[in-house]
């Protein structure tokens, strides 16, 4: 009985041991809302790959203590719907976690419950940007921001060369969060968005109808659609049926389309063809390869009316946010669980009933602390939301897309990844993507404008100039229509000519009395004209309201002033040619080489070297002139002479040349040559009344009182005054009128400059104008060929026959550096004939040198006892030379022996100094 007493103890005591842990078992579950809207084809796929996650995990992972359970919901695309089950999900089944919802304004009613009970909500489809963890520290984002892909947008963008682009979004969080950044990014490129296309979730096909009737008025061609899939279905079946998908349009697909877009329906394809889409990238891996044949299984079972349905990005994130939240389940400490009812909260309506989760804090610390790889890759909210680097870029032909390239944050547009998607195999430029097959079926890229469709023409401002050479607008009588002609006319007609496509246009006259040209360009600014021409000069002020083409004209301000004729030479104008430094070092040469010739012919003994010294010097120094008269024996000599006749042949001739043009030539000078010389003498100048000139004047430092304005006639009268009787000494004018002022008074004027730098005559359209790159390469055409030439002897005339068009260059004195290398090479032959001269000469008697030295050091060795018997040899080989000089024979001529007497007589005793004259005499003799 005891046994059996014990027995039945141990049963109790293990039922209701059991039965106190039931409860455990039961928290080891975790309560997960889903909300989505489960008639769209996203909410569609999410659902399914939410499920088959759930599968997949817990098959994987069958030791895990806690397990999700799902309670999905349906917030049929409404805010309010989705808030509703959210306050469900939270109040009735304790949901720890809320994946979803679907729309970033659901998202944003569903964050604020999160953050009031401490419930992480995760959303993998919810990209809009206003959603920032900031204000929601529980609101966790599974999928990029839309701000990611705006670069990469702009980067294409820009690739293709389009100048303006219009947005055409919904009127929901998510078409407008978008917006701001990617204007901010298109201008960052260089692009501009002069129109946005706002349009409403509800719209029906007439309003947008409307509203794309709307942008064909418009010149802007390039649309970036940022749109939900059921309204852009809508958008593009109405633009293919308007011809907007012609080879003149281009549009770009942000992600929330493209990442669907295999998915959608055939006949809405059709209508997008053409059209690039950008996307993000998923990696290839042995993974996703199975997964998606099993997946496509289960959707078509799940929803067999959606058979074209395909795998996409959406439900890959839902599949990782599944795995993710699993993970973090595990690691967090449930037994602890339960929600807190709010202190201080008075319950008057529903969302103060919700309580506080004390396990949340934990879970959404595990979640941002778990990174893994996944189906969609990298997937680690450590940011609170994804951070894709890579786009890929599609092309939507046919009833599929073409993948063209890809876009990375590190290497922008490039054609093809490595297997790891990391790093590029072939950066380059736009040129290099996959072709491109546009709207209409074409290859050529889209310019990006085109002329409204409307029936309204371009508008071309013109107005009379002060110079009807360069633009002058009369009415006709009849028509009432207003006729341009000019130098600026025709460059804008051949302008129009050598455009790839036709521009219906119309001139309108601008004719308001006393108005400025500043106030004529303003115009285009205001949208009066759509492009403004004429002589209108390219100015900074001008361009803070209008953008210009390239110049047609020359550029720069310059001065017209007189000549004058310099025919009164001076008496020293036979100097002038050549500059001091040259006359001294020439006369230093002619020196150099006269000394040279004299110690060469002197070493032979040339009879023409008799004299005085300074008579043999002259002598020598007249050889340098005229060697070629002169007797000269040396070979040395002559090479001497040789080189330096060169030398006169070139500098005599450069002499004869430079006196001749300076006696001739140069007849006319110009009065004045340097602005600043004005300045400095308080001279009057004068400008073209009106111009923007007389305000430079004040800026290069010219006194307002010194400044004086004339109408063009007047020029010639006020120069030919000058500025001491009431005239001026010169005009300062633009370098275009300036060439039109000369083609009518060549005689007496010149042109001196240009003494300003501007940037010539331009066409004003407005701030980043399309039209603006194809009108300036057509200018350059023009103005690199004939062309413009032929304009310009049509209304100016041919500069050519005006010879004093431009500044007169006077001749320049010839200076010693230019004859460097002549008087380098005569004093070179000059030293080194002397130089072989000398080394002939110790050649020749280097023996007798040697005895010398060696008598002297004999000399030098003995004592003062034998003094008498040296002075007695001494005197007997002084009696020897002397006697050697009497036996040398009459007809002995040789150099070299006359050199071996010389130095025997030097060795001789004093005794024999007053004969050895007498001893040369004879000798010579």
């Amino acid at each position: 009985m005891e046994l059996a007493a014990r027995t039945t103890s141990f049963v109790v005591f293990f039922i209701l041991s059991f039965a106190q842990r039931a409860p455990t078992s039961e928290a080891a579950t975790l309560n997960v809302g889903v909300i989505l809207n489960l008639q769209s084809l996203v909410g569609k796929m999410a659902r399914t790959s939410i499920l088959m996650a759930m599968e997949d995990f817990y098959a994987v992972h069958r030791n895990y203590t806690t397990k999700l359970v799902l309670h999905i919901r349906d917030s049929s695309a409404d805010s309010v719907q989705a808030a509703s089950e959210a306050v469900d999900l939270l109040k009735n089944y304790n949901v720890r976690a809320i994946i979803g919802p679907q729309k970033s304004s659901e998202a944003t009613f569903v964050a604020n419950l999160g953050n009031k009970s401490q419930v992480p909500v995760i959303s993998f489809t919810a990209t809009s940007p206003t959603l920032t963890s900031g204000s929601m520290p529980y609101f966790l984002r599974a999928t990029p921001s839309d701000t990611a892909q705006v670069n990469c947008i702009a980067a294409l963008i820009k690739g293709y060369g389009w100048r303006e682009v219009v947005p055409i979004y919904e009127d929901t969080d998510y078409g407008r969060g978008i917006i701001p950044y990617l204007v901010d990014s298109l201008q960052e490129f260089g692009a501009s968005v002069p129109y946005r296309s706002v349009i409403s979730v509800s719209a029906s096909s007439d309003q947008v109808e409307q509203e794309l009737y709307k942008l064909m008025t418009m010149q802007t061609r390039v649309y970036v659609v940022h749109m939900l899939s059921s309204i852009a279905s809508t958008l593009f079946m109405k633009a293919n049926e308007l011809g907007m998908m012609s080879e003149m349009y281009a549009w770009v697909l942000t992600d929330g389309i493209a990442n669907i877009i295999d998915s959608l329906n055939p006949s809405i394809l059709d209508s997008m063809n053409g059209a690039l889409g950008v996307k993000f990238y998923v990696p290839k891996s042995k993974e996703l390869d199975d997964f998606t044949p099993r997946w496509t299984k289960r959707f078509k079972q799940d929803y067999p009316n959606d058979p074209s349905a395909q795998l996409g990005i959406f439900g890959l994130w839902g599949y990782d946010t599944i795995w993710a939240l699993a993970q973090a389940a595990e690691k967090v400490n449930m037994v602890d669980d339960m929600f807190q009812k709010q202190q201080d909260k008075k319950p008057s309506t529903c969302f103060g009933t919700l309580g506080i989760s004390t396990v949340g804090p934990k879970l959404i610390d595990a979640i941002l602390h778990n990174t893994f790889r996944g189906l969609s890759g990298d997937f680690d909210l450590k940011k609170r939301q994804l951070q894709p680097s890579t786009f890929q870029i599609i092309n939507i032909v046919g009833r599929s897309s073409q993948q063209i390239g890809f876009w990375t944050a590190k290497h922008g547009i490039i054609r093809t990844l490595d297997q790891n998607g990391s790093k590029t195999t072939n950066a380059n430029s736009m040129p290099e993507l996959n072709p491109v097959i546009w709207p209409g079926k074409v290859y050529v890229v889209p310019k990006g404008w085109q002329l409204p469709t409307n029936g309204n023409k371009l508008r071309v401002g013109v107005t009379s100039s002060g110079y009807p050479e360069f633009m002058k607008a009369e009415r006709d009588p009849i028509t009432n229509a207003t006729i341009a002609t000019g130098y600026a006319i025709d460059v804008f007609e051949e302008v129009l000519k050598g455009l790839p496509y036709a521009i219906p246009y119309e001139y309108v006259a601008f004719d308001f009395e006393g108005a400025s040209y500043n106030d004529f360009v303003y115009q285009v600014h205001l949208g009066v004209y759509d492009v403004a021409i004429g002589d209108i000069t390219i100015r900074y002020n001008r361009t803070s309201y209008v953008d210009f083409t390239l110049p047609y004209t020359e550029s720069g301000v310059a001065m017209i002033v007189q000549v004058k004729d310099d025919t009164n030479k001076n008496t020293w104008v036979f100097l002038k040619p050549l500059t001091t430094d040259l006359w001294l070092g020439s006369i230093a040469f002619f020196i150099y080489t006269g000394i040279v010739i004299w110690l060469l012919e002197r070493r032979i003994n040339n009879a023409e070297l008799t004299g005085s010294f300074f008579r043999q010097l002259g002598i020598a120094i007249y050889f340098s002139f005229f060697a070629d008269r002169e007797r000269i024996d040396s070979i040395l000599s002559r090479l001497v002479v040789i080189v330096w006749v060169f030398v006169l042949l070139v500098i005599t001739s450069s002499y004869t040349a430079n006196l001749s043009s300076i006696l001739t030539v140069q007849q006319l000078q110009p009065t004045v040559t340097d602005v600043h010389e004005l300045i400095r003498e308080g001279e009057y100048v004068g400008y073209h009344n009106g111009s923007y000139v007389g305000n430079l004047l004040e800026v290069l430092g010219f006194d307002r009182t010194k400044i004086r304005a004339y109408k063009t006639s007047e020029f010639c009268y006020a120069l030919s005054k000058g500025g001491k009787n009431g005239g001026v000494a010169a005009v300062i004018h633009e370098v275009p009128y300036i060439k039109l002022f000369l083609a009518k008074h060549c005689k007496g004027y010149t042109m001196v400059g240009p003494i300003y730098k501007s940037e010539g005559f331009g066409f004003a359209f407005p701030k980043r104008s399309p039209m603006i790159n194809d009108f300036s390469r057509r200018i350059l055409s023009i103005t690199e060929g004939d062309v413009i030439i032929q304009i310009e002897n049509k209304w100016i005339g041919d500069q050519h026959v005006c010879q004093t068009d431009g500044a007169i260059a006077s001749p320049s004195s010839l200076n010693f550096r230019s004859f460097s290398g002549l008087f380098l090479v005569t004093g070179v032959a000059s030293t080194s004939a002397l130089f072989i001269a000398l080394m002939m000469f110790l050649y020749k008697n280097k023996h007798k040198i040697r005895d010398s030295i060696s008598r002297v050091q004999t000399r030098g060795g003995y004592g003062s006892a034998h003094a008498n018997r040296q002075n007695q040899e001494r005197e007997v080989d002084s009696n020897q030379a002397q006697s050697m000089h009497v036996t040398v024979p009459n007809d002995l001529e040789d150099d070299t022996c006359q050199q071996e007497i010389e130095v025997s007589i030097e060795i001789t005793s004093p005794v024999l100094d007053s004969h050895r004259g007498q001893a040369l005499h004879s000798v010579a003799q």
